[in-house]
């Protein structure tokens, strides 16, 4: 073993025991090692930073951007309005979230389709009146499995495909990971829909999901616009699709006038105000599936006007507040600030008159719609103070075909090797932004920083251990281990050590290592490298032992009431079932 090899081991040894000990963030861990390797020189310095442009690293930081879009156009609103229903069995909610989760992750980052899909399952639980927890853990791992089936459905692919391209001269297109990935996303999906459920340890009392969701109820105001479906209909009607929302009717406005008495059979006209009471989620939900306008027209125009994009902002009014004792016209929120006050929470307490015309407490709390780049300055101006964000968007229903439609142009062209990917990326980040589907002010929002700078830091590591014959020194050591195996055995080998070290580690840095060995596994048996790789790949993902393995795991850690020992119950034989249909279908499709 040469010194340079020893440095780099040393170095690898002491992430693995920081990510594992988890004191300091897995970021930081990874660049302080990067740097560590080239005070050594072990990483040449002309390469230190060279990760950060390499295209994995590019790729995972657009997909991100891009999950935004869909999320932002109503594109993935279309498909989960229809999921909320109650009334259907747990296994059934659970089969049905976890083909839509596997689905959306497929094509946008698997992080991002859970957390979108997460307040539904909630949602759903709820009104089911069961524990969110015995549905929440099959979503997260639907979605991990999901991610496995294209190449931008997972770091681990986006990283395998581009040291295959390193390696061999030739990257992994974009659908060649789904033989495999769909042979093992159904069978975990059929597993966590039928037997896997049923080992999640069902906790006592109320689930921290409940109090997630006992956010403020508003009543607010959504107007019917002129060629609106609902006119010529009476609010009476409407009453199942809002049950379905979660969302009460509780009035009618007409020419400026609350109505009452027999409001909800009379048939609505164009500029009547619906009187809701729901949180905010549900009202975007209510006004997404009928397209109702946030307010009168001259009102709603001006704040579009303002700025790229509108958000949803929550605020708490204080005693010295600007609005205390006025209302929003009154202040001239919308003329002065571009702003509409969307609904207000009171202690349960009924809002008689129009939202914009009541006289504010303090102590209420206020629903508005702002320009996205001026929410701060609206917040300081009104003097109120800011609930803990919550991430609430505003759905840009009218532009939901052409997200669609720019992203599957970019990936059939990226499919058919018209359009190298991460150019064909860049190009729907850029017409994302250009029709601001995703506002210029929160394009670098959307962009996990932490996961770029690990990808950036641990690449120039991953190729100095290669260069310097460290993986093939690895690869030497689990051949003499497996000698006198068959090869499909040693691959079973490879994929049982790497889904061991995804399930304690970041399966970002375990592909970074896994993947090489794997290649020079294949070249010391004179086989095909391509089935070590997708067997990585397969591995690298597939984390359900621990909350730590992958960050949906940990996401629905707290929501789910989970413990940390929970997860290997329906995790250990989820595993086991992975690796048995992986190998053969693996050899079937990528004959060694």
């Amino acid at each position: 073993m040469t010194t340079e090899q020893i440095i780099l081991f040393v170095i690898f040894g002491g992430v693995f025991a920081l990510l594992l000990w988890g004191r300091y963030r897995y970021d930081l861990v990874a660049f302080g090692a990067l740097l560590v390797g080239v005070l050594a020189g072990v990483v040449e310095s002309k390469d230190a930073f060279s990760g950060f442009g390499h295209p994995a690293t590019l790729v995972v930081a657009l997909v991100l951007i891009i999950s935004a879009g869909l999320v932002n156009s109503g594109a993935v609103g279309l498909i989960t309005r229809a999921l909320v229903d109650s009334s259907r069995s747990l296994g059934a909610h659970i089969a049905i979230m976890g083909a839509v989760g596997a689905v959306l992750s497929a094509f946008m980052n698997n992080v991002a389709a859970l957390a979108l899909l997460m307040p539904v399952d909630l949602q759903t639980a709820k009104k089911a009146k069961r524990a969110a927890g015995l549905s929440l853990m099959p979503l997260s791992f639907a979605t991990i499995l999901g991610g496995m089936v294209t190449m931008i459905g997972t770091p681990p692919n986006i990283i395998i495909a581009t040291i295959r391209e390193d390696a061999l001269g030739e990257p992994f297109k974009m659908f060649d990971f789904a033989p495999v990935g769909l042979v093992a996303a159904l069978a975990g999906l059929l597993f966590v829909s039928t037997i896997g459920w049923r080992f999640i340890p069902q906790s006592d009392g109320d689930s921290p999901a409940d109090k997630l969701l006992d956010s403020a109820n508003y009543v607010a105001e959504l107007t019917i616009p002129a060629d609106s479906k609902l006119i010529g209909q009476k609010p009476s009607d409407l009453a199942e699709e809002a049950e379905k929302a979660d969302v009460a009717i509780i009035g009618l406005i007409r020419d400026g006038r609350r109505l009452f008495g027999t409001a909800r059979n009379r048939k609505l006209l164009e500029g009547d105000a619906l009187v809701l009471e729901a949180v905010p989620e549900a009202l975007d939900e209510f006004r997404t599936t009928f397209k109702l306008s946030f307010a009168d027209e001259k009102r709603q125009e001006n704040v579009k006007a303002a700025g790229e994009g509108l958000g949803l902002t929550e605020v708490v009014v204080t005693e010295t507040s600007r609005i205390v004792g006025k209302n929003a016209i009154s202040i001239g929120l919308n003329w002065r600030q571009n702003t509409i006050l969307m609904g207000i929470s009171r202690n349960g307490k009924q809002i008689k008159s129009q939202v914009r015309r009541t006289q504010i407490q303090a102590g209420d709390i206020l629903l508005l719609l702002t320009p996205s780049e001026t929410q701060n300055q609206v917040v300081d101006w009104l003097g109120c103070l800011p609930l803990v964000e919550r991430g609430l968007t505003v759905t840009q229903d009218e532009k939901t075909w052409l997200a669609i439609g720019i992203f599957a142009s970019a990936v059939v062209a990226a499919s058919f090797g018209l359009v190298y990917l991460p150019v064909a990326l860049g190009v729907v980040v850029a017409l994302f932004t250009l029709t601001r589907i995703v506002p210029l002010a929160e394009v670098y929002t959307h962009i996990e920083w932490p996961v770029v700078v690990l990808l950036g830091s641990m690449i120039p590591l991953g190729v100095a251990l290669e260069k310097s014959g460290g993986t093939e020194l690895i690869a030497g050591s689990l051949i003499g281990l497996t000698e006198g195996m068959p090869a499909w055995a040693i691959l079973t080998v490879l994929m049982v050590v790497t889904m061991t070290l995804s399930d304690v580690l970041n399966n970002t840095a375990t592909t970074i290592v896994a993947a090489p060995v794997g290649i020079k596994m294949a070249e010391s048996l004179g086989v095909n490298a391509d089935p070590f790789l997708m067997a990585v790949a397969v591995a690298a993902s597939c984390a359900f032992l621990t909350p730590i393995g992958h960050k949906n795991n940990t996401l629905i850690l707290g929501p789910g009431g989970y413990k940390f020992g929970d997860y290997w119950r329906t995790g250990l034989p989820l595993e086991v079932l992975i690796v048995a249909v992986s190998i053969p279908a693996i050899l079937v499709f990528w004959p060694l």
